[in-house]
């Protein structure tokens, strides 16, 4: 189960993030980093927040630990700046965080290099969920006492933006390609067999059962767990399209001997 807790103090923005996430700390004491609501890109982004996060952990990929988080609007009146204030107003209620990780750095491909069952599930489960922002410009991965961390997956499931109710299941995903884990992910066929194997129709089940109602707009979450499900289905369009961009990478790597 996903723990709620409440914001006690704001202590500062993330003003690198395009929704102004902040670090903040709840009354258990600890620190997170807090995902708001009210933000401009809306209660959607903390779907895909929800759904992928917990996803990739039942998955058994490293992601710091999702909580539901109490805001209360009283907390505005202390903060000097209006930009915050009115977020935290416009927040009011129940929001996402995750942990925060003290001393972690942004993962840099020049001076890490992954091991590669390890990449390839990662650029499997990105490819999966459609998360378009895991690439050299934004890597939004963490490396915290020498391990990798999975953050910000607000741009998952992007469809959901102007989704129709088509089938979007076996929608390739071409993004792909830019995916910065992409140049280590050579077991891509293993991760591909030991993660479908571990996203059962049960987990998926589970997972979008915590989404609350009211984030959810016009979607349903029964509408959510179907796409995750028969997205698995083979072929798996999207293992498809990784694969393809892997061998596409390595071959325009290869000098040409001819």
């Amino acid at each position: 189960m996903i723990r709620t807790v409440t914001a006690t103090r704001y202590v500062t923005p993330l003003r690198e993030g395009g929704s102004l996430p902040a670090i903040v700390e709840a009354d258990d004491e600890g620190m997170y980093v807090l995902k708001f609501r009210g933000a401009g890109q809306g209660p959607k982004v903390l779907v895909a927040e929800l759904i992928a996060g917990e996803i990739a952990r039942a998955a058994g990929l490293p992601v710091p630990e999702i909580v539901f988080m109490q805001l209360d609007a009283e907390l505005a009146r202390t903060e000097p700046d209006p930009e915050i204030q009115a977020l935290i107003r416009a927040s009011a209620g129940l929001n996402l965080a995750l942990d925060f990780l003290p001393g972690a750095v942004m993962f840099d491909a020049l001076a890490e290099r992954p091991e590669p069952l390890l990449a390839s599930s990662i650029v499997w489960f990105d490819a999966y969920v459609s998360n378009v922002d895991r690439t050299p410009r934004n890597a939004n991965l963490l490396v915290w006492h020498r391990q990798l961390q999975l953050i910000d997956h607000g741009a998952a499931l992007y469809f959901q933006h102007g989704w129709d109710g088509a089938d979007r299941s076996q929608d390739p995903f071409t993004r792909v390609k830019d995916h910065i884990l992409l140049p280590f992910a050579s077991a891509l066929e293993e991760a591909d067999a030991i993660l479908a194997a571990r996203i059962t129709p049960e987990v998926i089940a589970e997972v979008t059962a915590r989404v609350p109602q009211d984030w959810l707009g016009d979607n349903t979450r029964d509408a959510y767990a179907e796409h995750l499900r028969r997205r698995l289905s083979p072929p798996r369009a999207f293992f498809r399209g990784a694969m393809h961009a892997w061998h596409g990478l390595h071959a325009s790597a290869t000098p040409d001997r001819r």
